[in-house]
Formats: C-alpha cells, sequence, structure tokens
C-alpha cells in the first residue's frame, strides 16, 4: 500500500508529466539565476540586467525570486511523485512566476531579458491543462 500523494491515478508517469517536471526544474534554476541577476552577483550580457519595479529595491526582487526557486523545488518533488496537490500548485506558481517578471518590466527591464522565463512558465501552463497532465495527477 502506497502512502498518500506518492502515487498518482494512473500510477505512472507520462511523457509530458516528464516534461512537465523538467520544465518546473528549469523555472527553478531560472529562478535562483535571476535572484542572482537582481543582485548583480552574475551578469548576462545577451539577456541584460534585471531590475525590480520599486526603485533601489533589487533586494527585493532578489528575495523574491529565490523562494519562487525554493517553491519550484518544492513543486518539482510534488511533480516527481504524482502529487495532484503538486499539479494544482504548479499552476499557481507559474501565474506567480509571471507576475514577477511583468514587475521586473515595470522596472524598466526589457523583454528579452525575461523572455526565457516567461516562456518556460507560459509552456508550464499549457501543459498543465493538457488531458494526459490531468489524468496523470487524477485532475
Amino acid at each position: 500500500m502506497s502512502s498518500m500523494g506518492e502515487i498518482g491515478a494512473t500510477g505512472r508517469r507520462n511523457w509530458v508529466v516528464w516534461l512537465f517536471l523538467i520544465l518546473a526544474v528549469l523555472a527553478a534554476i531560472g529562478a535562483f539565476v535571476d535572484a542572482l541577476r537582481y543582485l548583480g552577483v552574475i551578469s548576462i550580457a545577451q539577456l541584460g540586467d534585471l531590475k525590480f519595479f520599486l526603485e533601489d529595491a533589487n533586494w527585493l526582487g532578489a528575495i523574491l525570486s529565490g523562494l519562487v526557486g525554493v517553491l519550484w523545488i518544492v513543486v518539482a518533488r510534488w511533480l516527481w511523485t504524482l502529487n495532484p496537490q503538486g499539479w494544482m500548485f504548479v499552476i499557481v506558481l507559474a501565474g506567480l512566476n509571471i507576475v514577477l517578471l511583468v514587475l521586473a518590466m515595470l522596472g524598466n527591464t526589457t523583454l528579452q531579458a525575461v523572455l526565457p522565463a516567461l516562456i518556460v512558465c507560459v509552456v508550464i501552463l499549457l501543459l498543465a491543462f493538457l488531458p494526459g497532465t490531468k489524468r496523470a495527477f487524477g485532475a
């Protein structure tokens, strides 16, 4: 007998769930990189700098991005175990990540700087609502 949340309704991971999991891990890595970019620790010349929407509050953007990165790691664990709560939370988290990216754009960050993370979040949202994904998580 398996413990609660250890296995989903179908009991197996299909290709969509694997892609979902990989994108969640990539989103976590991206959030941690964004936190470092807010702090100015690393610079990705092709993307430019990130600036939070509040003047002189890049530290707040770094904290929020770091928190989102930690949440993505937690969600990736839930996706691995096919926990239905993970499926629901990933939708909320992708939406939150998009809001943070919009706040960065309000702080004079270019679209080019946030585009990679934005694409990952949009793809995650699209995958979340595929019938195969819903079925794997018992939704």
